[in-house]
């Protein structure tokens, strides 16, 4: 049985791959590709796959890898500026890089870090670095999200975007066993529609950035 859309809650989808018990669907609505929820891993599985990520702080290469997303806050959002990073993982290090330059990080990890009293706060700017593609709930979360951004704040996602150019079925990047919803930039517009961003836009495939 095809489920509904994790992100507009649409029932209009179609199947767009399947390898083995792993079923993915296609939103006509928004565009989101997503798992079938049978198929999404237990808490205890996600956790595991997590924790053997090597996400040393101060590898220069994974220094390297979230740095887009670092200069983009840069760029964007003042100095001294008060963020949140929403998923920040076994190694925070797009925080740890903020902090040097001169930015108040909070963290929030639901396996991790799980300080809710952080998501009850408002923020100037707020990461998530290679979190979304992991949400099971997108309509949610980014709600929350858009919530706790103060008025013209910033939201910083870095997750690969799906685009005409990439063959879905052989995608490194849907082979991730956590990986269970796949954005394109049309995914992103409607989310701004949706959770009322005033400004979305794309500096790479890779980075995405909403203004409330």
């Amino acid at each position: 049985m095809n489920s509904p859309c994790p992100l507009c809650l649409s029932s209009s989808v179609s199947p767009a791959h399947q390898e083995g018990a792993r079923r993915y669907f296609a939103c006509a609505e928004c565009n989101l590709r997503f798992l079938h929820p049978s198929a999404r891993l237990r808490p205890e599985e996600e956790k595991a796959r997590y924790l053997t990520h090597n996400n040393d702080i101060a590898d220069p290469r994974y220094r390297e890898f979230v740095r887009p997303l670092y200069d983009e806050v840069r760029k964007h959002v003042r100095a001294g500026a008060t963020g949140l990073d929403f998923g920040s993982g076994t190694g925070p290090v797009l925080a740890d890089m903020l902090r040097r330059a001169g930015y108040e990080v909070r963290l929030f990890d639901p396996f991790f870090q799980p300080e809710a009293e952080n998501l009850r706060q408002t923020y100037e700017f707020i990461v998530a670095c290679e979190v979304v593609e992991h949400v099971f709930d997108p309509a949610a979360e980014f709600r929350r999200l858009r919530l706790m951004l103060r008025s013209g704040g910033l939201l910083g996602v870095m997750t690969l975007l799906l685009d005409d150019r990439i063959d879905f079925a052989t995608w490194y990047y849907r082979r991730d066993p956590t990986h269970v919803a796949f954005y394109s930039q049309a995914t992103f517009r409607w989310i701004q529609r949706f959770c009322g961003f005033s400004k979305v836009w794309f500096p790479s495939n890779r980075i995405t950035l909403l203004q409330a």
